[in-house]
């Protein structure tokens, strides 16, 4: 070899180790926040602020391939391939199973890396393709008017912390130094409708309400170390939310210590100059989103940060940090490893829709199904000589899948499922009756005879996602996907009042919906209500087993049902005054935490720890509970206080549930701690405080008022201890 080769390929090694020395990105060795700062450093402005949008192009000269933030999994992965769709969100707060909730993000987020890695394999990367899911919704449930209220797991701060960490830790993953996915925790914060103004609506809440229900959700995900959050399309107190001060900088990253990204709505920092008009224009609102912490832009505002920087409005300094705490998600979901290095790089295809799935899927239906009425009629044979099904949510997809939903070729309806139930002996027959929310033009009525000649007539009626969603979902909808008319569409009741006129035979109404409707007339004229909400791929069969009898009812309603929103506050005001089961007096339709079974439980009185207690100290309180019927059921056990000041504190305050199985005369020790940190209430201060006095504490199957009890739920234990 010559001396010039050999001097050529010396220098040529050089370059190649000179190369890898200087990709530090690249080397998983390294540590994280010295590989993020490494790409930051190698990218220019252009490339940083197209980087902070959610449709991040590629950059070839540094192997960065193309990129989308938005991808969704509200209860399953949505608007990419097959996956399972599990029932909707509300539904997992109706089941009040915690437990059972991680359980199925973790199925999500197996399905979202399986899906990720089959379609990185043909190079595919195309939005809702990715591992950055903008799930979970934790806003509070405050009104029913609310549209999207369903992808909420209802209007309890407490048990939407408990399933929204539970969601978050399972789509996550628990290795410590990768993401199996990224969660994120919206919309944040005080963002509950109208869906028609939320582009220009200020929702102003007071200290105590912001402290005492809007924002524990957020703080219990935060702790969960969730990677994301989302802040809101409106304004909170006067500040827009992707540039407030208070919630971004005062609360979220000083007050809370939050690590993660933040995320704008898409189209919400548009909205600071076109909806809001705090700032005059885009380079404004960019760089006011950005100061505010606002990493990741959804929408197409962030090249005018190019402009904000010529005009001294931001420095890329800043630009610098944001887009590192962004960029740490990436290399968190190991995007910039070599391929197969990771701990999810190898998740097989074969648990898109597994059987596995299909079960836990079914599983979630069968424990969210709620029995709000029921004469003797359920659970019922399956054997009888006739069934009759009609309604216009019978035979539909639209029924099981609420918004923001995924595909599936197995779909299975209340129809399907029903028809599976039955005995080949017996017949069933089926028409749909009506439309979903409109006269029929056609006056001809062949179904209601059919329904007389029948044994049982299941009318399946409700609402679906046509009815009641997101302003641009909601296609059937006058507002917006909001539903400003608390009445079930006016044809249901007149349909299911000429089913029953001169009918001796028995009627079953099969609820769809994700939000509270006024069902009373359904009440009055079935012999049998079931709210099933939206639920999912396996719905159809869940409705069957419940009303057959395979399983007992053990679902619980996540959101209090009022007789009329003339029961309520304006849509509007987001004062707590009258809203929700917590500072609600008026009498309900049906109350949070009820629901019914085909069995009957028992509570013991109430043991506690002590009578009376100083401060720091914790109160354990016991009950023991027995099935006191003749089937085996679940039974969700319910612990609410009642603080000192209540009517200024709210009436009643779950703090502690578990769900618990117990065959015929079976009984079982229940037991709650009870911490100060669980006891502590907010002042109107927004100051978290402990005060002396009594505490009533309450243990039952429902929430403990008179209504339950009407309803057919027991009596709640009660006992009473003291703070000094």
């Amino acid at each position: 070899m010559n001396k010039f080769k050999l001097l050529f390929l010396l220098i040529f090694a050089c370059i190649i180790n000179v190369a890898h020395a200087q990709n530090i990105y690249s080397d998983p060795s390294k540590p994280i926040d010295q590989r993020v700062n490494d790409l930051v450093s190698k990218l220019t402005l252009d490339e940083k602020v197209h980087q902070m949008m959610n449709s991040s192009p590629a950059i070839p000269r540094l192997n960065i391939p193309v990129y989308d933030w938005w991808n969704e999994a509200l209860h399953g992965v949505a608007r990419s391939g097959v996956a399972t769709v599990f029932p909707q969100a509300i539904a997992f707060g109706a089941t009040f199973d915690d437990q059972l909730i991680h359980k199925v993000s973790t199925a999500i987020s197996d399905e979202a890396r399986a899906m990720y890695n089959a379609a990185a394999a043909d190079d595919y990367h195309q939005r809702f393709g990715g591992l950055t899911f903008w799930t979970p919704n934790i806003n509070i449930f405050r009104d029913p008017r609310w549209g999207r209220g369903q992808e909420t797991y209802g209007e309890d701060p407490f048990l939407t912390s408990k399933i929204g960490v539970a969601f978050v830790t399972g789509m996550q993953g628990d290795d410590p130094d990768h993401l199996k996915v990224a969660a994120c925790a919206k919309h944040f914060a005080v963002h509950s409708g109208p869906e028609r103004l939320r582009h220009t609506f200020n929702a102003m809440a007071s200290p105590k309400d912001l402290f005492e229900t809007y924002l524990p959700a957020f703080k219990a995900l935060v702790d969960a170390h969730v990677e994301a959050v989302m802040c809101a399309y409106n304004r909170t107190n006067n500040e827009p939310c992707c540039g407030s001060n208070l919630l971004l900088d005062d609360i979220l990253r000083n007050d809370w210590h939050f690590k993660g990204h933040v995320v704008s709505d898409c189209g919400a920092i548009a909205d600071f100059y076109m909806g809001h008009k705090v700032v005059p224009g885009q380079a404004e609102a960019v760089a006011l989103s950005v100061k505010h912490g606002v990493d990741l832009n959804c929408g197409d505002e962030y090249p005018a940060l190019l402009d904000a920087v010529k005009r001294g409005l931001i420095t890329e300094k800043e630009i610098d940090a944001a887009l590192a705490t962004l960029l740490k998600t990436r290399f968190k979901l190991g995007m910039f490893d070599p391929k197969g290095s990771g701990p999810y790089d190898n998740i097989p295809q074969d648990v898109i829709n597994s059987p596995e799935h299909r079960q836990l899927a079914k599983q979630v239906a069968l424990e969210s199904i709620v029995l709000v009425k029921n004469n003797g009629v359920l659970p019922l044979r399956n054997d009888l000589p006739k069934y009759y099904i009609t309604g216009p949510t019978a035979d539909g997809v639209n029924a099981l899948i609420g918004n923001y939903y995924g595909v599936n070729p197995q779909m299975t309806t209340i129809l399907e499922g029903l028809a599976s139930g039955i005995s080949h002996a017996s017949q069933m027959q089926y028409k749909p009756g009506i439309l979903l929310d409109r006269t029929n033009a056609n006056p001809i009525d062949w179904t209601t005879g059919d329904a007389k000649a029948s044994n049982v007539t299941f009318v399946a009626m409700g609402i679906t996602g046509l009815l009641e969603g997101e302003e641009g979902e909601a296609i059937a909808s006058p507002d917006f996907g909001d539903r400003l008319d608390y009445n079930l569409p006016q044809n249901q009741i007149d349909f299911l009042k000429k089913l029953r006129a001169g009918n001796k035979n028995k009627i079953v109404a099969i609820v769809t919906g994700g939000s509270p409707m006024n069902l009373a007339e359904v009440q009055e004229l079935a012999d049998a209500v079931l709210l099933v909400w939206y639920p999912g791929e396996e719905g159809g069969h869940a409705i069957s087993d419940i009303i057959f009898g395979k399983a007992s009812p053990s679902g619980r309603i996540p959101v209090t049902f009022p007789k009329s929103l003339d029961q309520l506050p304006a849509y509007t005001d987001y004062g707590m005054k009258g809203r929700t089961y917590r500072y609600m007096t008026a009498e309900p339709l049906y109350p949070f935490g009820f629901g019914l079974s085909y069995t009957t439980f028992s509570y013991s009185p109430i043991k506690l720890s002590a009578a009376q207690v100083a401060k720091d100290t914790p109160v354990t309180a016991e009950v023991t509970v027995t099935n006191s019927g003749t089937i085996a059921s679940d039974e969700v056990v319910q612990l609410y206080i009642t603080a000192p000041k209540a009517g200024e504190n709210p009436l009643f305050s779950l703090k502690g549930f578990k769900r618990i199985t117990l065959a015929p005369g079976e009984s079982r020790v229940v037991t709650f701690l009870l911490t100060p940190e669980v006891l502590n209430t907010i002042n109107e201060k927004g100051e978290t405080v402990l005060l002396s006095g009594d505490y009533h504490v309450y243990i039952g199957g429902s929430l403990p008022t008179k209504r339950s009890e009407d309803l057919g739920m027991p009596k709640c234990a009660e006992a009473v201890f003291r703070i000094k």
